[in-house]
Order: structure tokens, then sequence, then C-alpha cells
């Protein structure tokens, strides 16, 4: 079988959604990021042979956002594009399309990555609200379209939040702050347990940036309108956090019993990242030394209302298409969607019966120790852009590993619907 590697990839800085990038579309985070890359690695975009971006929002006036992305960033018009939507793992399922393509033959370089502007998720008007405007728009005459608006009434005002609407699950209908309390109750995780996690990603996401770690994975950003400073750090990291300012922080989810709060969560984000993705061979041919190679990745599914133990159900299965043992696994990066979510997770890996019972497994998956885990923050820390965080964690890992020499690595997450995804790579 063909060996598929990542030769590189960037990402622009993660900043909290209505601050600093409320004003870039999606589309343009994505083009900044696509077009840096290109230059970056001195790749001819001759030989590009697809575009693959993942996203949930899919701004209306960006149809295909991949495609749109491709054509601002200047690529060829003959490189076809098309977007990929698994909600958190949508920029990990990029990867995996051009694994795909790449080890069958079909492809031999592909740019990949994922993109979302939560700031930029619409407001949304009622059903009947929209009727009435549609019949105001086909009314022939002045009066005809007074009576249509004369229809409208104080309820047809009041806007439906998009973003709220699109982190709710249709199926189990709760939102994903929700599903997080599901878990924090299943498994008892207490809230102390879960600020001391989200201390921990703030302080390793600290460090990390003033180290210059994280800014080597980062292409700066000129926000408009003037364009002049450009953004080059996460703004979503609290250098000051601490227990006391976290323990002040009142429930999100579960006002009355809950435990899951703003503060232990991840942030609603705006951020892009890409990769280029070639075969072994041609990445030999043109020169380049990979970051990695991928090894395997698995999605799997399971109940919407526990979606964040995606990690424990994909883990398994990616393991075992990389024939290798999770006590293999030297780093390892886990989107932290919640703190609750990722410590039901380290639960179930190491626990027997949990394994029986939960993924119908013989044994435990193994002890996930957190001196390998998310070494420098995570999404609690960094910011969780859904469409781009795929992406984003397959990279940090493969620098990260690449920095201390480590051989195999995981990267996986939970999703949103009831799935989980999970990419084991090799540093070459």
């Amino acid at each position: 079988m063909r060996e598929v590697v990542i030769v590189d990839g960037l990402r622009t800085p993660y900043i909290k959604a209505g601050t600093l990038f409320k004003d870039i579309t999606a589309q343009e985070l994505g083009r900044t990021v696509v077009a840096e890359l290109v230059v970056r690695s001195g790749i001819d975009p001759e030989l590009i042979d697809e575009v693959v971006i993942g996203n949930i929002a899919q701004p209306a006036e960006a149809a295909n956002i991949a495609r749109v992305i491709a054509l601002m960033a200047g690529l060829p018009r003959k490189i076809p594009a098309f977007t990929v939507g698994r909600n958190c793992a949508s920029g990990m399922e990029s990867i995996a399309n051009a694994f795909l393509k790449i080890r069958a033959g079909e492809a031999e370089v592909m740019l990949v990555g994922g993109v979302e502007s939560m700031s930029n998720i619409p407001l949304l008007y009622p059903k009947d609200f929209a009727e009435v405007m549609a019949e105001a728009a086909r009314a022939k005459t002045a009066a005809q379209r007074m009576a249509a608006f004369a229809k409208i009434r104080p309820k047809h005002l009041k806007p439906i939040i998009g973003l709220q609407v699109g982190l709710t699950d249709p199926i189990c209908d709760l939102n994903m702050g929700e599903t997080a309390e599901v878990l924090a109750k299943e498994f008892l995780i207490s809230r102390e347990e879960q600020d001391k996690f989200a201390l921990m990603s703030h302080e390793r996401a600290t460090q990390a940036t003033d180290l210059g770690k994280l800014k080597e994975e980062i292409v700066p950003v000129f926000p408009p309108p003037k364009r002049a400073m450009p953004v080059d750090e996460d703004n979503g990291i609290r250098k000051n956090q601490s227990m006391e300012a976290l323990q002040k922080l009142r429930p999100a989810f579960d006002r009355n019993y809950g435990t899951v709060t703003a503060g232990n969560s991840s942030q609603i984000t705006d951020g892009a990242a890409a990769m280029l993705v070639m075969s072994a061979e041609k990445a030999k041919e043109l020169g380049y030394e990979p970051l990695g190679t991928i090894r395997s990745y698995a999605f799997a599914g399971l109940d919407p209302a526990r979606m964040g133990l995606g990690p424990a159900y994909s883990t398994p299965i990616a393991l075992k298409k990389a024939g290798v043992a999770f006590k293999d696994i030297k780093l390892i990066e886990i989107n932290e969607a919640f703190a609750a979510q990722v410590i039901a997770n380290e639960q179930v890996f190491r626990d027997r019966k949990l394994a029986q019972d939960r993924l119908g497994l013989d044994d435990a998956i193994g002890e996930i120790d957190r001196e390998i885990l998310n070494v420098n923050g995570g999404a609690i820390a960094l910011g969780h852009p859904v469409g781009s965080s795929g992406t984003r964690i397959v990279l940090t890992l493969l620098k990260e590993m690449q920095r201390r020499s480590l051989d195999l690595g995981l990267a996986t997450l939970c999703v949103g619907g009831g799935q989980g995804g999970a990419m084991i790579v090799e540093r070459t």
C-alpha cells in the first residue's frame, strides 16, 4: 500500500468569536491560510490535484466553500475542490479524504484543511415571517404590499440564534453543553476536577505561547478595517487564569445542579487550518521532508447524548488498523470540547469493565498519561472553531512530535451528533 505523508501545515490564530476576526468571513480565513501554505511550502500550485476543506456553518454566500477558498487563494481554476462536513471532525475528515485518494492512486498532492467563522453564523427568522416577506415581494401594488406588511407581529421579529440551533442535537434534543453534563453526572466528575483540567489547559497554552511553540504553526492575519496590526496569537488563552476565577463561574447548562461552565468548556471561536498531503514517493521526488506519515484513521458512531465519548469509540479502531498498541503512543491530542468530556474518556480508556460495557472490548484501551496529553494546551484555552479543529490537533501533534523526536502520536476528538474520530500518525 502507498504511504501517505503530511508535508506541512499552518493555521490562523484561533480568536474568540465576536472579537478580532468578527469582520472576516470564513472564506477569507481559509484563503489566508491556504495562500500562505502554498507560499511557505514552495509547492507548484499546478501539482495540486484537489482541495478538500471541512466546514460546518456553510456560508450562504460561499456555497461549496472549499472551491471558493481555492479560487480566492489564487489556485489554478482547473483544480477541483469539495467541502466535507462531519461536525467537529470535519477538518480531520479532509485529511482522511486525502489519505484515501492518494492511497488509491487517484491523487498525488492534495491541499486539505478546515475553517469556521462562528462570529458570522447568522441570526434566523421564523418561517411565518419569511412567508409574510415573500408575500410582500410578490405584491403587484403598494396596497397589496402594505396588506402583507400588516401581518407582521412582534413575535416575528424575535431572531433565532443560528449558532445555538447548530449546537443542539436534533435527535436527543440536547445542546453540546448538556451532553457534557450527561457525562459529568454519569461518571461522577466533580466541578473541581473539571476546573483543574481547564486551568491546566490555560497554563500549558500560556507556556507554549511564551516559548514561541505555537507561532511555528500560525500565520499572522491582518483584520479589517485598517489591516495595520497583525494578529499572531490565540486570544482565548487566559494567562493569569486561576482556580478562584474558575470557581466563581455559574453552571452554563444546568443552572441548578450542573458543573459545566464557560470556564471548563471550549470557546466559541473563529479560525482556519490547512495541510499539504502527498504520497511518500511524490514528497521524496519534490525534495520535501514530511512532518509525518498517516498510519491510520477511524470514525465511530455512538449515542448522540454521550457524543463526548467519541475518542474512546474511535481510538481502538484506529489502533487496530495501524497495527499498534495504545502503549506505543507517545503523544496524544484530544480535542477539549469540555473538561468533563476529556475526563470521562480518561475513565473509559483505563477501566476494563467500562471498556467491556461501553465499547464491547475485551480489555481496557490503556491509561492516558496527562504528561503526554495536550502538552501545549487544548480547545479550552485555544478555542474550537468546529470545522477547523480536526486539522489543528493533527498539526499541533506532528509539530510537537518533531520537537520531541517521538515516533507515534494519536489525535482524537468527539463529534457532535454522536461520533468520534481518531488518527494515528508517525514521525518520518
